[in-house]
């Protein structure tokens, strides 16, 4: 818990502490100004939390879907320890969620609390009962309650005491003396910088509605445009880049089997840092370990795989599945490893007619061994020399595919590619296992146009031959095509308005500019034009 929360501000999430004995020291926690979720403190024996400097519960996530705090059977039984302060000096606000503080039996100042002035949400059940009797605050809170018997210890309120011209928080009792808009739990004077937390975004001490967007308008381009101050939002703060965070890759160290009992580790993965192998002992389970035998739907855990950096290892494979498609989205195999000298092994898989590897385009180095599967067909209409690139090695020795089966006998039983494929071949039957394509291809499947001249969603074509559509704003036109490219700007014609060359739905309102905010009307012609400098 210390190396967790030492000087730590924020807690992005919940704060539960429970069953912790009377010797705990817990000081640690000093440095909390802000828990996201919620905070649960039960069964413990310590006799005060030392959180006096938190602000804000936001209570994201509620603890028994109801309270944003709750504190519970806070003593020793048969004993004399147990929770007698809560320490929370400094707490003026509960965005969400109620509080719940109940048989504390030695908590004795809890009671007198204004749960009302923190508490956000005027429907939150507050519950108060069971806990130790009731003392005097010191006599320096005067009429305020209190947290405590110390002159420190007096409860700050920043609602309950506001003018009615105030929306909800305030550093004084006149009307001039309301806290920014933006502030949450009080503050000490009128300006954004002067929150005590923020209800929104934390700007680097200034709170705001929003954190400063990754594009804004500009004027004299018409089009939103990088914003050079962008900065993204990590829980209640403005951040310049986002926290490194555990990413969706997964480290093979131990060049074991892909197995019933691992296979669940590669869910959401894109990128293997290491190898796969599929053996007989993983795909049918191994007794002597205790290994079950793997469900052929696990398989399609693989189905976000992008890339391999070692290599794939093909050994054994469900009876029931016919080609390799759960690796569909695999794009490059690096082969910085690999078995023997191969990135690529598939090896006696009996149930295999295709390999189905439609989204293949690179195997950096090493390679490829396809050998001894009997039903195998498509295999030799793939163009390797696409897929292996420039390498020192004539091709033919970087390929060893044979004994699957013949060609012939795969055109008699017409496992051939899809008239649509180009001379590059084929992954297996359909337009979409193509390695690519003869004329045109929309999302993975070839077509034989695209649909420039017809259809509700017109289309353009890249160089490569990629269907795409244009972009909503364009005016479909009859007889010609509709647009020259992806943007607002390639538009032929625009189905409604139009800002400089951009197609628009309405006119700029309101957009952030680097001057401040912008605003258009549309004129006769349903131009963009911009309102008057006076206008605001």
């Amino acid at each position: 818990m210390k190396t967790r929360y030492n000087n730590c501000d924020i807690v992005m999430g919940n704060l539960e502490i429970t069953m912790m004995d009377h010797t705990r020291d817990f000081s640690f926690l000093e440095s909390i100004k802000e828990v996201t979720g919620y905070i649960l403190f039960a069964i413990n024996e310590f006799s005060r939390l030392p959180l006096d400097h938190l602000r804000i519960i936001r209570g994201s996530t509620l603890y028994e879907d109801q309270y944003a705090l709750a504190v519970m059977a806070n003593y020793q039984r048969d004993g004399e320890h147990g929770l007698q302060e809560l320490g929370l000096t400094h707490l003026t606000e509960i965005f969400s969620g109620g509080v719940k503080i109940i048989q504390n039996k030695y908590l004795s100042y809890a009671p007198q609390v204004n749960w009302l002035d923190i508490v956000k949400d005027g429907t939150a059940q507050i519950i108060i009962e069971d806990n130790g009797p009731e003392k005097p605050c010191h006599k320096a809170c005067g009429d305020v309650p209190c947290w405590g018997p110390g002159n420190d210890t007096c409860q700050i309120l920043t609602k309950t005491v506001c003018a009615p011209q105030c929306s909800d928080r305030c550093f004084g009792r006149n009307p001039s003396e309301c806290c920014h808009v933006e502030c949450a739990g009080g503050c000490t004077g009128p300006k954004d910088t002067d929150c005590f937390a923020c209800r929104n975004f934390n700007n680097s001490g200034s709170c705001v509605p929003q954190c400063p967007q990754t594009v804004i308008y500009n004027k004299l381009t018409y089009r939103m445009e990088p914003n050079p101050n962008a900065k993204y939002q990590y829980g209640s703060i403005c951040v310049t880049q986002c926290p490194i965070c555990h990413g969706t890759s997964w480290t093979d160290s131990s060049r074991e089997t892909v197995d019933a009992r691992n296979i669940e580790s590669f869910i959401n993965c894109t990128k293997i840092q290491g190898s796969l192998n599929f053996l007989v002992t993983g795909i049918e389970g191994d007794p002597f370990n205790n290994v079950p035998p793997l469900d052929p739907e696990k398989l399609k855990i693989f189905n976000t795989v992008e890339e391999i950096t070692d290599f794939l290892n093909i050994q054994s494979w469900p009876a029931s599945m016919s080609d390799l498609s759960v690796f569909s989205n695999l794009q490059t195999i690096r082969g910085r490893k690999r078995y023997k000298s191969y990135a690529l092994l598939v090896v006696k898989i009996n149930s295999l007619t295709s390999l189905g590897l439609r989204s293949l385009q690179n195997i950096n180095n090493g390679a490829v061994y396809i050998k001894g599967n009997k039903n195998l067909c498509y295999h030799d209409t793939v163009n390797w020399t696409r897929l292996l690139g420039s390498r020192p090695q004539k091709h033919s020795k970087l390929l060893a595919i044979t004994n699957n089966q013949k060609k012939d006998e795969c055109v008699k039983e017409n496992h051939v590619c899809h008239p649509l494929c180009s001379s590059d071949g084929c992954w297996g039957p359909g337009p979409d296992q193509c390695v690519s394509c003869k004329k045109y291809s929309r999302g993975g499947t070839c077509v034989p146009d695209c649909m420039f001249l017809t259809g509700k969603q017109r289309e353009f074509a890249t160089k490569s031959g990629e269907c795409l559509p244009c972009h909503p704003e364009c005016k479909v036109q009859e007889g010609k095509e509709t647009c020259t490219g992806p943007g607002a700007n390639n538009c032929l014609a625009c189905a409604s308005l139009k800002d400089g060359p951009h197609c628009v739905s309405i006119c700029p309102e309101g957009v952030m500019g680097q001057e401040g905010a912008i605003f258009k009307y549309p004129d006769m012609r349903g131009n963009c034009k911009p309102c008057h400098n006076n206008c605001i």
